[in-house]
């Protein structure tokens, strides 16, 4: 029996019932072949005011503990790539899972999976991303005005999965203010040529009274097999196939060595890396004063190529995934009382993506979910401000097909929260908690798990000189398993692994400490923010060396972990010349992770953490054109986990130009941008799939945005 929502915060009930799933998959017929100065640069602080505010929904006129970025504008649309994962790369302290060019989720400080949140407006993604590296994410960058990364402790406001971090990306489906011209129009059309990229989209706010305003969006997106900058395989895997292919040729088998042979010289693209993605939304919303009330419908769908390891009869892997989601956002002015305002939202998702082996349907997984929330926005009186809110969310997920490795299962999630701040003078206060029940199901198995989990943070900083800003934050969270980690007991031909969770584990544990100072002195500032993490009962999957069902074993673990890092932006303008300004800028990061105490048996490394990694650029800009260059180093990385494989360093060299032919406010932005100029082979060790599929090769790419 499904559950019914009900949330009540103090004056609101709103119940929400999530409608029964399909048992029978609906798969789509077999995808057709595939054809071979800015606020974003981390966490630095940019124009007057010291503190960046994030517009995540309750939380917006707060100022937050720790780390916040935030990627919009023209920088957005710079950057902006196919998957979240990738459009995020360049930020400070993130990475992407980079398994293909149509599949790449963020990874933040180390962190990725079940311990990073990928939010729409506050909600989650409501996709099937977080239980496997080859899901997409089922959200369109395109569709994005605004993404905030947000980590340290204030991230587990979002949850106690959001342990790593959040990423929060808003975009424009439910309006939140009344254009004041007879429409309101963004674009934006641009081409990759480093696969071909072609992609495009367009939404509209067309006001229809004085209160009440109309959305409608629309974007597509098409790329080639992606091109590199040198062999597909890296060394290590290129001798082992070598050797597979020396053992058919002993065995008189030349027509099996001479295929293997032909798979280590493969080089200047990555077959099977195509994609494409529709998706469109529309949305209404009530605005009256600073109340208001909107609900929007979105699809989503996308069909990519899944590369996989080089090997004797394989067949393409491709997926085809769509979702339908609906969403709901409403905010009330409360008056002068306690409570300045209420905010709700819920969203519901209905999901589905199919796993095909060359014209064979494989796999299918079906999702259903919704999440809600409401928060209460306290008056800031004498200082002291806040907001308290419930959450609920539930999902329903079903694997189905010959290579489903988890049985179906529900997980349901019920939480609350607070956060408060208390500034005097100079120094600020904040502290934060959350409680979280959980229950886990799958009555096919006779499996029922119920987990509570107490999360809390304290932080204090201090505003000093021309609002430069030191502070600490700590915070103990707990995390409760997934269900993939519970459940997981099967082959995955996607990853090409044979994955197996372990039913009777225990809640993760973590305690964390955070610091950071912002320096503003004149016309430079920097941001240096040390953390660090001590796990109990820290989940993992380990390459057992096994071999299960002709594929790699990867069991699910618990052990004690450790994670700590280092990130730093700073920018600073060095000189004027005339309507030009002369500016610099670097990022760097670094995170180390260990399982098990370091020094003790049994200890090590933990798989795919993101080398240290340096970026440093010039920036000569005007009202009307902005010239810019960039060099990034990525250092090798060797601090290997059981039977994972080193990766090399690289460096690569971008250069963009930006020019507003209509003037600085005139609604149109035109780049040209050329990444990995000199051709760079580098491989992201983040990712599952690195020792196969190199990151892309020289890209040059022309980017038109439109705002009127």
């Amino acid at each position: 029996m499904r559950p019914s929502l009900l949330i009540t915060c103090s004056i609101i009930a709103m119940p929400l019932s999530a409608p029964a799933l399909a048992q029978t998959a609906q798969p789509r017929p077999a995808l057709p072949a595939l054809p071979a100065p800015t606020a974003s640069d981390g966490d630095d602080f940019h124009g007057p005011d010291a503190d960046l505010v994030v517009t995540a929904p309750f939380v917006r006129s707060l100022d937050l503990f720790g780390s916040i970025g935030v990627l919009e504008g023209d920088d957005l649309a710079r950057d902006l790539r196919g998957q979240i994962g990738d459009t995020l790369a360049r930020q400070a302290g993130v990475s992407a899972t980079s398994f293909s060019p149509g599949a790449s989720r963020p990874v933040l400080r180390g962190f990725q999976g079940e311990r990073v949140r990928v939010l729409t407006d506050g909600l989650g993604s409501l996709d099937a991303s977080n239980t496997s590296a080859d899901h997409a994410v089922a959200i369109d960058p395109l569709t994005a005005e605004r993404i905030e990364i947000i980590r340290g402790p204030a991230s587990l406001l979002f949850g106690s999965s959001a342990i790593g971090g959040a990423v929060n990306v808003f975009d424009r489906r439910i309006p939140r203010a009344v254009p004041e011209s007879p429409f309101h129009l963004d674009a934006l059309a641009s081409y990759g040529s480093a696969a071909d990229q072609r992609n495009a989209g367009a939404s509209v706010d067309l006001p229809l009274t004085s209160q009440l305003v109309f959305h409608v969006d629309g974007n597509y997106l098409k790329t080639n097999d992606v091109r590199i900058g040198g062999l597909q395989l890296a060394p290590s895997l290129r001798a082992d196939v070598l050797a597979e292919a020396a053992i058919e040729r002993s065995a008189g088998r030349i027509a099996n060595a001479n295929q293997l042979t032909a798979f280590t010289n493969q080089n200047d693209l990555v077959p099977n890396t195509a994609s494409r993605t529709i998706s469109f939304g529309s949305g209404l919303a009530l605005i009256t004063g600073g109340s208001s009330l909107g609900i929007s419908i979105g699809y989503f769908d996308t069909d990519y190529g899944v590369p996989e390891r080089p090997s004797l009869g394989a067949v393409p892997v491709t997926i085809g995934l769509e979702q339908w989601r609906a969403d709901l956002r409403g905010e009330v002015q409360l008056g002068d009382g306690l409570f300045d305002r209420l905010r709700i939202r819920a969203g519901f998702s209905d999901y589905q993506h199919t796993e095909f082996e060359g014209d064979e349907i494989g796999t299918v997984f079906l999702n259903q979910g919704l999440e809600s929330r409401a928060e209460l926005v306290q008056s800031d009186r004498s200082g002291w401000s806040g907001a308290s809110g419930v959450q609920y969310f539930y999902r329903d997920f079903n694997a189905i097909g010959a290579e489903a490795f988890i049985p179906q299962n529900d997980s349901e999630q019920f939480a609350l929260f607070t956060l408060q701040e208390i500034q005097t003078g100079a120094l600020s206060f904040e502290v934060s908690g959350r409680y979280e029940r959980s229950t886990v199901s799958a009555n096919s198995i006779g499996f029922s798990r119920g987990f509570n989990a107490l999360s809390g943070a304290v932080g204090a900083s201090y505003e000093f000189g021309n609002n430069s800003k030191v502070g600490v934050n700590f915070a103990r969270t707990s995390r409760a398993p997934s269900a993939e980690e519970l459940l997981s007991d099967g082959p995955h031909i996607a990853t090409a692994s044979f994955e197996r969770g372990n039913p009777g584990f225990a809640i993760e544990r973590a305690w964390s400490a955070e610091a950071f100072v912002k320096l503003r002195k004149g016309p430079a500032n920097l941001t240096v923010t040390a953390f660090a993490s001590w796990f109990d009962n820290f989940i993992h999957a380990a390459d057992t060396g096994l071999i299960e069902d002709d594929l790699p074993l990867f069991q699910y673990r618990q052990s004690d972990a450790r994670y700590y890092g280092l990130e730093l932006t700073g920018d600073a303008t060095l000189a004027q010349f005339g309507d030009y300004s002369l500016s610099a800028n670097l990022t760097a990061d670094l995170v180390r992770a260990r399982i098990g105490l370091v020094g003790a048996n049994g200890g090590g490394n933990v798989p795919r953490i993101p080398p240290m990694r340096v970026r440093g650029g010039l920036d000569l800009s005007s009202d009307t054109l902005t010239l810019s260059g960039e060099v990034e180093w990525i250092d090798r990385q060797n601090r290997l986990a059981a039977f994972e494989t080193p990766t090399a360093g690289f460096t690569m060299v971008n250069l963009t130009a930006q020019w507003k032919p209509l003037g600085r406010d005139g609604g149109v932005t035109l780049i040209l941008s050329g990444n990995n100029l000199f051709d760079v082979l580098g491989r992201r060790h983040a990712s599952f799939t690195k020792d196969f599929v190199p990151l892309s090769g020289r890209d040059i790419r022309v980017t038109a945005r439109f705002s009127f």
